[in-house]
C-alpha cells in the first residue's frame, strides 16, 4: 500500500512539544475524507514557514476529521514526557468524530491505548500524508497556545521560541524565575529550583 496516500478511516498521529522547557505537549490525529484531493505542500511542519503552516492548518481543520489532545505541565512532571506524549495522542484520537481502523504514528513507539491496529513510521511527518497533516495542526495550535501564554508571561519570548530553551528563555528565567508553566521535571528548570 502507498502510505503517502490517505486511505479511508486510516489516521495519522503526531505530536509537538516534547523538548520545550515550558508549556503542554500537544498531539493531533487526522483522518482524510474519501475522495477529497490531498493538499499541496503537506509535510513535516518544521519544514514549512509559519504562514504556510497556518494556511494549511486552517484547510486541514475545515476538510478533515481532526482530533486534538494535550497533556499539561503537571502531567508531564508526574508521568514523564514520553508517557505524557502518549496520553496527548490518545486524547487526540478520542476527540475524532469517526472510528479509525488503522493508525500511522510518527516516531518509533505507539501509545498502548489506541482503538485500532497501528504502525509507527520514523520521520512519518514527511512520509505519510495524514501524519504530515497532524504535524501541521499540532504545531500551529501549540504555537498559538505558547503565544497566548507569552502575553501573560512576556519575559521568556514564548511567542518566538515556543518554550524551547533559547537564550531569550534562559535570560527570562534569570529575571522572572520559574512560572507554573515550566516543566519542573526537566533538568534546566529542576536545577534552578534546587539552587
Amino acid at each position: 500500500m502507498d502510505i503517502f496516500t490517505p486511505q479511508p478511516f486510516h489516521m495519522g498521529i503526531d505530536e509537538v512539544g516534547r523538548g520545550p522547557w515550558a508549556g503542554p505537549v500537544m498531539a493531533a490525529a487526522v483522518m482524510w475524507p474519501k475522495g477529497v484531493p490531498v493538499l499541496e505542500g503537506v509535510t513535516d511542519s518544521k519544514k514549512l514557514s509559519a504562514k504556510k503552516r497556518e494556511i494549511l492548518a486552517e484547510q486541514i481543520l475545515n476538510i478533515a476529521d481532526v482530533g486534538v489532545g494535550s497533556a499539561t505541565v503537571e502531567e508531564i512532571d508526574r508521568i514523564n514526557i514520553r508517557e505524557a506524549t502518549f496520553l496527548a495522542m490518545e486524547r487526540a484520537v478520542d476527540a475524532l468524530n469517526g472510528n479509525p481502523v488503522f493508525a500511522w504514528v510518527d516516531g518509533n513507539a505507539i501509545p498502548k491505548n489506541l482503538p485500532c491496529a497501528s504502525e509507527c513510521v520514523i520521520k512519518g511527518d514527511s512520509k505519510v500524508y495524514t501524519i504530515g497533516c497532524a504535524s501541521i495542526v499540532a504545531k500551529v495550535l501549540r504555537d498559538a497556545e505558547m503565544a497566548r501564554l507569552h502575553d501573560i508571561f512576556p519575559h521568556f519570548a514564548w511567542d518566538s521560541n515556543a518554550g524551547y530553551g533559547t537564550k531569550a528563555h534562559q535570560e527570562g528565567l534569570k529575571v522572572a524565575g520559574v512560572t507554573p508553566h515550566h516543566r519542573r521535571s526537566f533538568a534546566p528548570i529542576r536545577t534552578i529550583l534546587q539552587a
